[in-house]
């Protein structure tokens, strides 16, 4: 039974007690009523506390209970039904509460296309999404969203890409430029060519992403769990001395009527739900409530480079050959063995061969060597890409980014690469520092030269370069400081992703492996969402806490009072009510920036 359904049958109940005591004059019957529904519940929450306890967390269901028991022991079963109406409400408003806060969230699943128009000569034909084919050519028409991922056809298009990126500034385009899947088309139709599956596309990343984010609920109870065994000593000893004083039993049900522990219950897990809500609307998704504690507590960071550092938009910047060899005939044998590749620099030297038409060599036998570079036979040589010490090249090189080639063991030249660095890091640096997170690390496989002049430049302190993706593991194993963040991109960095206490993916989601393996995924190619996902973590903390602390000090305040006699049992439950409504809706704060 849903928790509205609850409220209406207790609603129900309640009118059956009042028209029996008020209407028909039967108080026996009202008493009845109440104490069997009062008991039933009191029933049904000490099983479920049984469980929670059983699975090792402390639950804080038990002033509760003792407040319904005890107020129907000593005949205030008005007050019990007050109770009963505030623990159902509240788990109504729980579920409102955390509707209102998953609305952002919400808005991207609504919002997600399932068909194509799909264009073949000047036929239209609507086809299922999974069907579309990569070089697929689609019509988009006004304000319908984007489905997949791919290239601008039609001359210019505006779109709409504030749910993906949480930009609110239209993007004008024109033909050639990549089109993002999940934002909406404008007032025109335009043409798109797919360059990616439906699966593999930016919005259905997000897409999965939320859905991951609403299936693995925070470990909420924890914050409470932090308040919740004083607080019920403390209302305990309250409860006992009122009695010993006075010596009448009512007392000890006036005390626990207030000192009904709903804002433990309730605030924590309103506060997390909003503030994941807002993060999404700032350009980033929190995969579960659980890491939005350890971001707000971070001590230490670590950042990759290529990718993270930089814009990742690396570019040939030129072929060196040696020997007898020319650009062209080092850049086919370069093209051959890195066309199929994943890696960014294998990417930048694909591109560069396509504009300048380069063919590909005949080739067989290629082999990966994780973190080195590649191997593989072209007419009968063994040709090796990649790292120096792997190829064999010179040690006197001072190429800054390159891939160097050998065949059949002898150097034959390299690709070299530039690389820019993001115009934000800077800052970020700067902002992360003033928010007390100083022990900020650079993490690369790329050379030391490189790297401190990278860092230098964005003002990282502490650098360590030429790491292969196991050995930067190492760094976040033997950290000091904990929880401890990692960010990068790439699908190098996914183990250090999921090593971390909270893994950040940057970089619009490019790499699937890096999204599945970070705990924040930036919807934005920007760095500076990393501040903001550590400021609005922040925030929640701060407010889940507050709203919790202050619930269990105006508790204790009316558990003070309530002692002396002053309030009645029945009033008490309504005061509780309220304490109930301020935890929750200060709860919310948290979806506002």
């Amino acid at each position: 039974m849903k928790n509205w359904q609850k409220l209406i049958l207790v609603f129900l109940i309640a009118s059956s007690a009042l028209i029996a005591y008020f209407g028909l004059g039967q108080e026996f019957i009202a008493q009845l009523i109440v104490t069997v529904a009062g008991g039933f519940l009191a029933i049904t929450m000490f099983i479920e506390m049984i469980k929670t306890l059983r699975s090792g967390s402390y639950g804080v269901d038990l002033l509760a209970i003792t407040a319904i028991i005890t107020t129907l022991l000593v005949g205030e079963y008005w007050a019990s039904l007050i109770i009963v109406l505030m623990l159902v409400g509240g788990e109504t408003l729980e579920d409102y509460a955390a509707g209102r806060a998953h609305r952002e969230l919400s808005a991207l699943l609504q919002k997600s296309p399932e068909i194509a128009h799909v264009k073949t000569g000047e036929t239209l034909v609507d086809h299922a999404l999974d069907e579309v084919k990569i070089g697929s050519v689609l019509l988009i028409k006004p304000m319908e969203v984007i489905p997949i991922d791919g290239i601008l056809k039609s001359d210019a298009a505006i779109l709409d890409e504030s749910s993906v990126t949480g930009e609110t500034k239209p993007n004008e385009l024109i033909k050639g430029n990549e089109v993002m899947s999940g934002a909406i088309n404008g007032s025109s139709s335009i043409e798109i060519e797919t360059t990616v599956l439906a699966s593999e596309s930016q919005f259905q990343k997000i897409i999965n992403l939320v859905r991951e984010a609403e299936k693995t609920p925070a470990n909420f109870v924890r914050l409470a769990d932090r308040y919740a065994v004083p607080f019920t000593i403390i209302a305990y000893i309250i409860a006992g001395i009122a009695y010993a004083i006075s010596g009448d039993p009512v007392r000890i049900a006036e005390v626990l009527v207030v000192a009904s522990p709903c804002p433990l219950i309730l605030a924590a897990p309103i506060a997390f739900v909003s503030g994941m809500s807002r993060s999404s609307k700032n350009g980033f998704l929190i995969k579960n409530g659980t890491v939005i504690e350890k971001l707000a507590t971070a001590k230490s960071i670590f950042f990759d480079k290529t990718g993270t550092i930089t814009d990742g938009k690396i570019q040939v910047a030129s072929i060196e050959p040696v020997s007898e060899l020319t650009e062209v005939e080092l850049l086919e044998i370069a093209y051959t063995l890195e066309k199929s590749s994943g890696h960014v620099l294998a990417k930048a030297i694909s591109k560069y061969a396509q504009e300048r038409n380069i063919p590909t060599l005949g080739m067989s036998g290629l082999i990966e060597v994780a973190g080195m570079g590649v191997t593989g036979q072209i007419g009968g040589h063994e040709i090796k890409i990649g790292r120096k010490n792997f190829v064999g090249a010179p040690v006197d090189l001072d190429y800054e980014t390159a891939f160097y080639v050998s065949r059949d063991g002898k150097y034959i030249g390299a690709v070299t690469f530039s690389d820019k660095i993001r115009p934000e890091a800077k800052s970020v640096m700067d902002q992360l520092k003033s928010l007390g997170l100083n022990n900020l690390t650079m993490l690369t496989g790329d050379n030391d030269r490189v790297a401190q002049k990278v860092a230098a430049e964005v003002d990282i302190p502490n650098v360590y370069a030429s790491l292969l993706p196991g050995e930067k593991l190492e760094y976040i194993k033997t950290a000091t400081e904990h929880p401890v963040i990692m960010v990068g991109d790439g699908v190098n960095d996914a183990p250090a992703l999921t090593l971390a206490d909270v893994g950040i993916s940057v970089g619009s989601g490019n790499s699937t492996v890096a999204s599945e393996a970070a705990d924040i995924v930036l919807l934005k190619n920007d760095l500076s969402s990393v501040t903001k996902a550590v400021t609005i973590s922040r925030d929640t903390m701060r407010i889940a806490k507050q709203a919790v602390l202050m619930g269990i000090i105006i508790c204790i305040i009316l558990m003070l009072i309530a002692a002396t006699g002053i309030i009645p049992a029945i009033i008490g439950a309504l005061f509780q009510e309220v304490i109930d409504v301020v935890s929750i809706l200060y709860a919310l704060r948290a979806l506002r920036d």
